[in-house]
């Protein structure tokens, strides 16, 4: 095979590599290489059979059009320029690099020391190695973007009508038994019809998937039998992730798969919300292998320290930052969020560690270039934006401190009910500003009550079931002596530690579990539930399960509990059939011109909240009266109906029921406490009981 560069058939703007039909033209950025060569491979990767030298260039864009190339073409790139380590250049030609822009990976990277750029086994970064790694290195592959979508088109749900599902691809499928075992862990999986059929009658309306970019596996994970479980360690940012992919002859190729995926989740009134690592790459620190962006031009594409650009720059506690702020590595973030959402028809993203991705020279800048970019484009600022508030750095926790229309993760709302129901002090106030969407966090710069994404688990830290059934964490099997992962979980094992047979045990954290999803459920803002909450899922006390690809981490399909499941699902569907719980103004206790009143605080004696009595320390109990906003547009008699809510961490009692906005009587529509929680019991007096630790909420009669 011999290929020789030709004058382009067009005029090529995109960076990658473009099937144009007569061949593929491949641009790739790098300000400070002398030189970038094209490696071409054999169908099975194993045989370099030509480099040339890109021919073109324009604005550190170095391109060239080779005739006849087609879709399925493995490549790889290799570049020249200084190595000067202390000047923050580590070009070694001798590494092969993946195309940054690659839309599909093929082969499977082998760890060896030549993968590093400077001789590893020395320990000094400073030397230079000069093996070839293309025979450890996976290969980037051609792809043509033709694929029959059938008509489909972006959801586009409301924030008020969300609920969103995080879950993991192999980890919501392995073990399900009605799952083909063929089509367990991929792409295919995700939509196969139980799957499906168990979040439709879940009522999830987005699907929140943990990393779906090419990912690596730690080197230092391989060796203690682990793996990169989560996926948090990004090296290819247009590619689909190989291990979620089915095998076999005949089996389409990544891209074909993951559309289908996206196809059939939207067939299922499901978004597709994608979990992004754009704040640093697999590559690591200095001492770190040399794969794609180190190799392309490390002084562009990561922060290196301005004292001494030998070192990294890092604010994510994984080695490395990613230079959003540089034009062209911004440009390459904007161009693979687009390519997700036009190419790929994904909904939204969620941003892993995004306070790094607004950070400037000063620190964090919510008005910053990235969010600004991004508030500017047409495409990505009408997808669902997720920010994940905080980073590593100084001034990192940025919850509330983002720009619209960018949502949030918010902990506090965790930390408050998960304290609240466990029975800590002075959480009256905090629990009544969760129950609003967090007011005093997102109510400001015109954001919607919609800012806050509730949760009570997630993939990082203990499950539902897990908070209430450990007082500590049990990560042994993480290999770091039970050092890795958080300790603040204000969890409680309501007296054993992990699983038992003690009946009353079980109820109660059977009834907590109810409260602590009752809450999140009959809460302004977005819910998010961890996949396998919703059946009594358990990871055995392990908080840190990011290594863990195996039956700790997968969901327990065999041990489902059914009657959880059963109140999980009916409440969603009760916060769905009434819209006064997701609202996209907050409510602050304004009046309407009618004189209706949107929200009030009572006490069971029905003295309504005031400054004494949300001073006291020991209270348990809240009742919110929940009305539609005093400035709520669009409103009809078909969505107005108030609710009252009363959260009671304490004992049995009894509580005076208010009768705001004309409303003379109530009925009991939820009490946690009972075995069937949504039987509707009319109230004959004006006081209802109220059991010990219940939630119960009242509509009127």
């Amino acid at each position: 095979m011999s290929q020789a560069f030709a004058k382009p058939d067009k005029l090529h703007n995109e960076l990658g590599a473009e099937f144009t039909g007569k061949g593929t033209h491949f641009a790739v950025f790098s300000e400070n290489a002398e030189a970038i060569e094209l490696c071409l491979f054999s169908d099975d990767g194993k045989t370099e059979l030509q480099r040339l030298e890109l021919p073109t260039r324009e604005g550190s864009i170095h391109s060239g059009f080779l005739p006849g190339i087609k879709p399925g073409q493995l490549y790889g790139y290799r570049a020249h320029g200084p190595y000067e380590p202390e000047s923050g250049h580590r070009f070694n030609p001798n590494k092969l690099l993946l195309d940054p822009y690659a839309r599909e990976v093929s082969g499977a990277l082998t760890w060896d020391d030549a993968l590093w750029g400077y001789e590893l086994p020395s320990g000094d970064d400073l030397s230079f190695d000069e093996r070839d790694s293309a025979p450890f290195m996976v290969k980037s592959v051609v792809q043509d973007p033709d694929f029959d979508w059938e008509g489909d088109a972006a959801l586009r749900r409301p924030w008020p009508e969300m609920i969103i599902y995080e879950a993991h691809v192999r980890g919501l499928t392995m073990t399900h038994p009605d799952v083909p075992a063929e089509l367990r862990g991929t792409y295919a999986g995700m939509v196969s019809e139980p799957i499906l059929d168990h979040l439709s009658k879940l009522g999830v309306s987005a699907i929140e998937l943990l990393p779906c970019q090419f990912f690596l596996d730690d080197r230092s994970l391989l060796d203690q039998n682990l793996s990169n479980y989560w996926g948090y360690q990004t090296l290819g940012y247009f590619a689909p992730e190989p291990r979620f992919l089915q095998q076999g002859q005949g089996a389409p190729r990544a891209i074909r798969q993951f559309k289908e995926m996206v196809k059939r989740f939207h067939r299922a009134g499901i978004e597709v919300i994608m979990d992004v690592v754009y704040n640093h790459t697999a590559e690591g620190s200095e001492r770190g292998p040399t794969l794609c962006f180190r190799g392309l031009d490390n002084a562009a594409y990561y922060v290196l320290s301005p004292e001494n650009p030998r070192y990294s720059f890092d604010q994510t506690g994984t080695g490395n930052t990613l230079s959003v702020a540089h034009p062209m590595v911004l440009r390459m973030v904007l161009d693979s969020l687009r390519y997700w959402v036009q190419v790929m028809h994904v909904d939204g993203f969620r941003f892993d560690l995004a306070s790094t991705l607004g950070r400037q020279a000063a620190g964090f800048d919510r008005e910053g270039t990235f969010f600004g970019a991004i508030r500017q484009d047409p495409i990505l600022s009408s997808v669902k934006l997720i920010a994940e508030p905080w980073d590593v750095g100084e001034g990192g926790y940025q919850v509330g401190g983002f720009p619209p229309p960018f949502r949030e993760w918010n902990d506090k709302f965790r930390d408050t009910v998960r304290g609240f129901w466990r029975g800590d002090e002075g959480l009256v106030g905090d629990i009544a500003g969760s129950l609003l969407g967090s007011p005093e966090q997102f109510n400001h710069s015109d954001r919607s009550a919609t800012s806050s994404i509730n949760f009570l688990a997630a993939h990082d830290g203990f499950t539902l079931m897990d908070a209430v059934s450990f007082n500590d964490k049990h990560n042994e099997a993480n290999g770091e002596n039970g050092a890795d992962g958080h300790d603040h979980n204000l969890s409680a094992n309501m007296g054993a530690e992990g699983a038992t047979d003690d009946e009353g045990i079980n109820a109660a954290r059977a009834l907590r579990r109810r409260n602590l999803m009752a809450t999140m459920l009959l809460s302004q803002g977005v819910p998010m539930i961890l996949s396998g909450d919703e059946i009594g899922n358990s990871q055995q006390g392990n908080n840190n399960v990011y290594c863990q690809d195996n039956e700790t981490a997968w969901i327990d399909w065999p041990a489902r509990d059914d009657a959880f499941l059963d109140f999980v699902r009916r409440m969603v569907h009760f916060r769905l059939d009434h819209p006064v719980l997701a609202q996209e103004t907050f409510l602050l206790g304004d009046t309407a011109e009618d004189g209706r009143m949107e929200i009030a605080w009572h006490q069971p004696d029905g003295r309504e909240m005031d400054d004494e009595l949300w001073g006291q320390s020991e209270l348990r109990v809240i009742g919110a009266f929940v009305d539609h906003s005093a400035r709520a547009a669009f409103l009809d008699d078909e969505n107005i109906g108030a609710l009252f809510i009363v959260l009671n961490a304490g004992d049995a009692l009894e509580f005076t029921l208010p009768h705001h906005n004309g409303v003379k009587a109530w009925a009991r529509v939820l009490d946690t406490t009972r075995d069937d929680a949504f039987a509707e019991e009319c109230c004959d007096e004006h006081v209802a009981a109220i059991p010990g630790h219940s939630v119960c909420v009242f509509a009127p009669a």
